[in-house]
């Protein structure tokens, strides 16, 4: 049996975090691609340190996209997150492009052509989770760690905490009772800062975000209210530390709820199941939750390079399914295609829709006009009802 009472902790990192500004880059090259041909294939990273841009990768896709368009591209990014700092700024750090044409031996393997179908562009493990802890179905723990860090940013840009910087760190730690989250046991939260205001004064700005992020009556102890613990975070950002693409994995999905295949998100375009069989399985898991045939739901597909079906498909609801599991992954299975092809069609995965999922999480965001976050829609719910009615 799964214990009952526990702590359990996750954290979060800003669009300013090197790490993020990599993946933001990284997405954002993703999307100059697909807005030009959908059907580009990308796997671009980037490395970013003290004014500093490095891309590198593979690509296939309009000739007319250029080194010089890549470089603009890497720019616009870091000047959208607000880097405007004598170690790190969008105008003047150095930006190296060393990126070159897609293997023709990955090409082939994921090519469609005669009787074979569209294959993954790697082999791998993904996972999809869902839970009822809130209600965009995501752990409370991650969910409210973004939450903080968001409403950070939105004050930071809108001028109304100009004292701010874009690098900033939160952990929120969740006291469980009966499983199910109850209070905050701490919250954590570093930001980068003007150096002309203290510890205190940071406090005291970081307070209300996070007391109206957590539900009434949440806020922790104060003495585990940790602002800045180390005192001073004036240099931040990738003058503080390098950062690179597909570093902050846990922070992109789950905040270590659920497990993870390994494989990064951000700089890849649809064809890596990576991303793609991620994003189907969180859609499949959000609406077993959402259509309450289960309280919690992971979900693993696991592909081979090449080859176009799913070699896998576990359905786990930890014991809290409401029908049986086995007859529950065939009924996914009829509703959604699971082969590349098929995911990205089903969720029309072959858009410029990928810088915004850079910071703040890939999953628990709401479902956009053009097709962003379409893996969080509930339009499955009705069938699957249906089919265990």
């Amino acid at each position: 049996m799964s214990k009952a009472n526990f702590l359990f902790t996750s954290e979060s990192v800003s669009e300013g975090h090197p790490d993020k500004v990599c993946d933001r880059i990284s997405d954002a090259i993703v999307d100059t691609y697909l807005t030009a041909d959908p059907y580009s294939r990308v796997a671009v990273e980037t490395l970013c340190t003290t004014n500093l841009i490095v891309l590198a990768g593979e690509v296939r896709g309009p000739a007319a996209i250029t080194p010089h368009t890549l470089e603009d591209v890497a720019r616009a990014a870091v000047r959208d997150i607000g880097y405007e700092q004598q170690g790190f700024h969008w105008k003047n750090a150095k930006v190296e492009i060393h990126v070159h044409a897609q293997s023709v031996d990955i090409a082939q393997g994921v090519d469609a052509a005669g009787n074979k179908d569209e294959g993954a562009g790697d082999q791998g493990i993904m996972f999809g989770y869902a839970c009822n802890e809130t209600d965009v179905l995501m752990p409370a723990p991650i969910h409210y760690a973004h939450a903080i860090l968001k409403s950070l940013a939105e004050a930071r840009h809108s001028g109304a905490e100009p004292m701010l910087g874009p690098d900033a760190k939160s952990q929120v730690t969740l006291q469980y009772v009966n499983g199910r989250p109850v209070r905050a046991a701490s919250v954590v939260v570093s930001t980068q800062h003007a150096a002309e205001i203290d510890q205190d004064a940071v406090r005291e700005i970081v307070r209300p975000h996070v007391l109206n992020v957590l539900p009434e009556g949440w806020m922790c102890p104060e003495d585990a209210f940790y602002v800045n613990p180390t005192g001073r975070f004036v240099i931040g950002g990738p003058d503080g530390d390098s950062g690179l693409t597909g570093r902050k994995i846990i922070v992109d999905t789950y905040g270590g709820a659920a497990p993870h295949g390994g494989g990064a998100f951000s700089g890849k375009d649809p064809t890596k199941v990576d991303r793609s069989a991620a994003y189907a399985a969180r859609y499949l898991a959000k609406n077993v939750v959402g259509a309450g045939l289960a309280e919690k739901c992971v979900i693993q597909l696991s592909y081979a390079i090449g080859v176009s079906r799913p070699l896998s498909v576990y359905v786990n609801t930890f014991g809290t399914a409401q029908v049986d599991e086995d007859k529950l992954s065939d009924v996914l299975q009829q509703l959604v295609d699971l082969s590349p092809r098929g995911i990205r069609t089903h969720l029309g995965l072959n858009k410029p829709i990928y810088a915004r999922t850079a910071a703040y999480g890939h999953f628990g965001r709401a479902p956009e006009p053009d097709g962003g976050f379409s893996w969080e829609r509930l339009d499955l719910v009705d069938q699957l009802k249906s089919a265990f009615a």
